[in-house]
């Protein structure tokens, strides 16, 4: 399942999370947020090896920023820790999957 975190987890639940973690960033009345959030469901119960939370950008403006967020939904990886690519807007399963695994 999808964690739900806020910017005050997020250093523990990113930044020192060993391996691969995804991270969208989304709001809650965004409509194609709504539609990639089955999509990262799905992902994440194929790719256990892989971490997947959420960051509401309404409620975490802070991290939004950190992050240079300016459009949603956006995805970034991280790798150990260090942000290794972003996807901006809502993408297929099969084009997440793939990008994914050029990191695991």
């Amino acid at each position: 399942m999808v964690k739900h975190i806020n910017e005050n987890e997020f250093d523990v639940e990113v930044l020192k999370e060993e391996g691969v973690v995804v991270v969208d960033f989304f709001a809650t009345w965004c409509g194609p947020c709504k539609m990639l959030a089955p999509v990262l469901e799905d992902v994440q119960s194929e790719m256990e090896d892989v971490k997947i939370v959420k960051v509401d950008i309404d409620q975490n403006k802070m991290a939004a920023q950190r992050y240079g967020v300016q459009n949603i939904p956006t995805i970034k990886i991280f790798k150990n820790g260090e942000e290794v690519t972003t996807k901006v807007g809502f993408s297929p399963k099969e084009v997440l999957v793939e990008t994914i695994k050029e990191f695991v």
